[in-house]
């Protein structure tokens, strides 16, 4: 069982004896041998039909000197090989196929692994779990029913009798203080390579701290995305590995022409937690090399032009380590260029962010981008603000999609709190790449003109927005003094944002603004009380019937064309 389940798919040459090596290979005791011949013939123990030998040669033999020699040469040669083909695929030069003299086709995909001996299961099982290294105290098996729901969950033992007798309000609670974890073991392992079942490991430890990094990449631009994370992986000597999913539609990486990196393959990083949530164990990766996915080449590591590695075993022994020093260095850079988020951070967290590391507009200083530049871009002002990209590097067009982006103040709420912080993304992006264009929301022109002029790009805009439909109503009320401050301040612009307490009279004001620019309103809200408290309140400031208010949602799906509220759910799930 453990020669079939370690064996490589891809077919191997037969090793070579070097004198005077040690083969990672049982020495069987049932060895025959010939002495005639100054060497021994020992059958390696291995089940499968591609029968090895081991050959153990005299080196006291004059008559063997120059096979000697001759083997010492062939090695010297491979490890040049394998030194020459690192240098190709570093700088991305395509290595040229083998030119086979026997007729038989040669392989060029697998990594080359002259210089690296073969493993043993248990050595495999430890090279494995060294580089995959989460909490050896816990782990978790992947489920699947019927109708094709599938799920990990920890391995435990659980006390039935008691998990019965609770409530079924307390039964979580129960079963989290009875249930005793099964450790991650060798034999656990082996289970999950010869396809027993397929675990997954808890990469946060208990000290907050991790071995391995991981970052999940899908949708349809995942291996130019893949592809241009592992190429910034190598400028920075961060060792890195890309897997294939189970699936086959996804890539993760591992961490020990270009293509712009966006946001929409992006998936998560493994772990997503700073901090070890309260109670929990933290973010699950399944782990590669799953027996049942590698019979159609996935879960298994792939090269540059995503073919799997011939020798996964050979490949994974030639991963480097990061020193944690080497490590340090990478951070202390990107904390000295500002790089370490790269978006801004929330006004609602902004006075706990050490503002005396910022100059007095609380805006950090941006590196200028190299060029070439274009001369002018040109920007339209329609229902989201839209960039050219023509002639704007990747590095112009990254930092455009950063205007539309915030760190999101929910997580590192929960995260402070050690909650979990599932579902909470880090980041929220509001701007997205489209095949021409960079599309952020329409409050960014002011950042967007002042970047590009920065960089002495002549901003061309051009307003495609919709000028609405003339309505006729009249504002039947009065304002109070700060009231009048704010609509005095918004007539001087066209888009803009009021900020202001409760019982400020932000309804009024509104009130005020449609009568003023008298065209045709679509009030957003996200709760049910606000539409009937905003429906209320039009009807009485613009002197409008009440039926005449178009309202969206709670039921209702009544449109004016007048002024019209809607939730915003209901807005988004309903099409027109």
């Amino acid at each position: 069982m453990t020669g079939e389940l370690f064996r490589d798919q891809a077919p191997r040459s037969q090793p070579l004896a070097v004198p005077g090596a040690r083969h990672l290979v049982d020495e069987p005791s049932d060895a025959t041998t010939d002495r005639s011949a100054n060497c021994e013939i020992i059958p390696d123990r291995v089940t499968d039909c591609r029968r090895r030998q081991w050959l153990h040669v005299n080196e006291s033999n004059p008559k063997l000197l120059d096979l000697q020699s001759a083997l010492t040469e062939m090695q010297r040669l491979r490890e040049e090989n394998v030194r020459l083909r690192g240098l190709l695929q570093e700088h991305g030069i395509q290595i040229p196929a083998a030119q086979s003299t026997t007729g038989t086709p040669v392989t060029t995909n697998a990594l080359p692994s002259a210089h690296i001996p073969v493993l043993k299961a248990e050595q495999r099982i430890a090279l494995f779990r060294s580089l995959f290294h989460g909490r050896d105290d816990v782990y978790a098996v992947r489920w699947e029913n019927a109708d094709g729901r599938y799920g990990y969950m920890p391995k435990a033992d659980r006390d039935w009798k008691a998990y019965l007798r609770a409530k079924d309000e307390d039964r979580k609670k129960v079963d989290r203080q009875t249930r005793k974890f099964r450790p991650l073991t060798d034999e656990v392992v082996r289970g999950h390579l010869v396809g027993d079942h397929t675990i997954g490991v808890y990469p946060l430890l208990r000290d907050e701290t991790c071995w391995f990094l991981a970052v999940d990449f899908d949708k349809k631009t995942w291996q130019k995305d893949a592809t241009a994370f592992l190429a910034v992986c190598c400028e920075l000597n961060v060792p890195a590995a890309l897997e294939r999913s189970r699936s086959g539609n996804g890539g993760h990486v591992a961490m020990e022409s270009r293509h712009q990196l966006g946001l929409d393959s992006y998936d998560r990083f493994f772990p997503n937690q700073d901090t070890m949530p309260k109670g929990g164990l933290g973010n699950l990766i399944a782990l590669p090399l799953q027996k049942l996915p590698r019979a159609d080449g996935n879960s298994v590591f792939i090269d540059a032009e995503f073919r799997p590695y011939g020798d996964q075993w050979a490949f994974l022994a030639s991963m480097e380590r990061m020193p944690i020093s080497a490590a340090e260095a990478v951070v202390l850079e990107a904390q000295r260029n500002g790089d370490l988020v790269g978006v801004r951070i929330s006004s609602a967290e902004d006075e706990g962010q050490d503002p005396w590391t910022l100059p007095p507009s609380r805006k950090r200083a941006e590196r200028p981008i190299p060029g070439p530049l274009p001369v002018q871009v040109q920007v339209v002002r329609g229902n989201l603000l839209y960039i050219e990209k023509k002639d704007l590097p990747s590095a112009m067009l990254n930092r455009l999609l950063r205007l539309g982006a915030f760190q999101n103040p929910e997580f590192y709420k929960a995260q402070a709190m050690r909650l979990p912080t599932f579902n909470k993304p880090r980041v929220i992006a509001c701007g997205e790449e489209l095949a021409d264009h960079i599309a952020l929301p329409r409050g960014c022109l002011a950042e967007v003109i002042e970047l590009l002029k920065s960089h002495r790009i002549k901003p061309m805009v051009r307003d495609e927005r919709s000028v609405g439909r003339p309505i006729e109503v009249e504002f039947s009320g009065r304002l109070r003094p700060l009231q009048q401050d704010a609509v005095d301040a918004f007539a001087q612009h066209d888009e803009g944002i009021l900020c202001a307490p409760t019982a400020f009279g932000k309804t009024a004001v509104a009130a005020w603004l449609i009568a003023s620019r008298k065209v045709n309103t679509l009030v957003l809200v996200h709760r049910q009380q606000l539409l009937d408290q905003w429906h209320a309140r039009l009807a009485m400031f613009l002197g409008l019937p009440a039926e005449s208010i178009g309202r969206i949602g709670g039921g209702a799906a009544k449109r004016s064309g007048c002024v019209d509220i809607a939730i915003l759910q209901s807005a988004q799930t309903r099409k027109g």
